[in-house]
């Protein structure tokens, strides 16, 4: 089944489909594996509890832009890393004296906007089945810090942890556990997520009217090639409410789109090499270039208001990278819709990264971490206690 091919995209579709299938060769002779989609589906549970854990993550090729926006299939591949900075944390309980979904996100319960997404991803795994049943959803996101920060990418991890609990609650750890079938559930509340339950380093497969089975992520880094590097995340809030739905809306109406729609498949290509031969600087180098070019086709997709992710922080911290460079310690600076920074360096430069930002005088807090992990399940109780906690 194939997904929309919006107005004015269609002598797109060729060269992207062409991209797709390089990219695809190139995963072959790297060696990356990834699951066949299940063609059969365990008859769903009576009543089922199950909990999951997810990160939060970082671009290093992003997007903006979806072509589909019920299955969220991006207008191109994307690669992106799992940050220990923060995680996700959520329990998904169906039950047949409910008679309505509910969630409860962060202590407050859900609605409006924010319930209908939970419920989308809910509905999607019902209808594998057929099942009716209804679910509660308890989750919060688990920070670091006092500043939750913009751009941190918590809803990709919010995602993973409810498609992972979801999938499991209802029809079992084990179809949970394919994660090229979870990433594409996991895509579905924010399309990050899909890369998010994949973890670490993470290739997510799209372009328009690629189909909801073959839109997946699948995890680049499988032999601990980038164990050496650090992360430093600053988060910082957006003073102006920033909407990251309100980017993909305007993202695909910039002059710039289709160039950078059109140069991906060669970068994916080049991550990819980096990526297995360890080589983060390249990673790193890719992450900030492409975070100046997100930037640049948000703010020029609408000639009446300009969407301006960036705080006047940005420019102090963008600068103090080539300075630091300069001065032989290699960093990279990442940012993805909104302002929050991640650091991209060799844990060897760790320290030196921290006490430049510290000397800022900025007031900003900093977060040490490293790659994190995939979506994973979890013991339903553990979770309830940390959430409620």
């Amino acid at each position: 089944m194939t997904t929309t091919l919006p107005a004015g995209f269609a002598d797109m579709l060729e060269p992207m489909r062409i991209g797709h299938e390089r990219i695809l060769a190139a995963l072959a002779q790297h060696g990356v594996e990834y699951e066949a989609y299940p063609e059969r589906i365990p008859d769903p549970r009576p009543t089922g509890r199950a909990a999951a854990r997810a990160f939060p993550m970082q671009g290093v090729l992003k997007y903006h832009g979806l072509s589909d926006w019920h299955y969220r299939i991006a207008y191109l591949p994307s690669i992106s890393l799992n940050n220990s900075a923060a995680h996700t944390t959520t329990c998904v309980e169906f039950d047949p004296q409910l008679e309505a979904d509910c969630a409860e996100i962060g202590g407050v319960n859900a609605t409006g906007r924010d319930l209908d997404r939970v419920v989308q991803t809910l509905n999607a795994v019902r209808e594998l089945s057929g099942c009716q049943t209804r679910a509660r959803v308890t989750s919060r996101n688990i920070l670091q810090s006092r500043v939750a920060g913009k751009g941190l990418g918590t809803s990709a991890s919010a995602s993973a942890a409810l498609a992972a609990a979801a999938l499991a609650a209802l029809y079992g750890p084990e179809l949970a556990s394919n994660r090229r079938f979870l990433s594409c559930f996991a895509r579905l509340l924010a399309g990050s997520g899909c890369r998010s339950a994949a973890g670490g380093l993470a290739l997510w497969l799209s372009y328009p009217s690629l189909s909801h089975a073959d839109s997946f992520a699948v995890r680049l880094d499988d032999a601990g090639q980038m164990d050496h590097v650090s992360l430093v995340t600053v988060p910082i809030d957006s003073s102006i409410g920033l909407k990251t739905e309100s980017a993909h809306h305007d993202a695909p109406e910039s002059s710039l789109f289709r160039s950078w729609m059109l140069s991906r498949a060669d970068e994916i290509i080049e991550c990819l090499t980096a990526i297995r031969a360890g080589d983060w600087r390249t990673v790193g180098q890719l992450a900030e270039m492409d975070s100046m070019r997100l930037h640049g086709v948000t703010m020029s997709g609408s000639r009446e208001n300009k969407l301006v992710g960036w705080e006047p922080e940005n420019i102090t911290l963008f600068r103090m990278c080539n300075d630091l460079r300069e001065r032989g310690v290699p960093v990279y600076a990442s940012t993805d819709t909104g302002p929050t920074v991640v650091f991209i360096t060799h844990r060897d430069h760790e320290d030196a990264l921290v006490e430049a930002i510290n000397g800022l005088g900025l007031g900003l807090e900093t977060i040490r971490g490293k790659i994190a992990g995939p979506a994973s399940l979890i013991d339903p109780d553990e979770a309830l206690a940390e959430i409620r906690g």
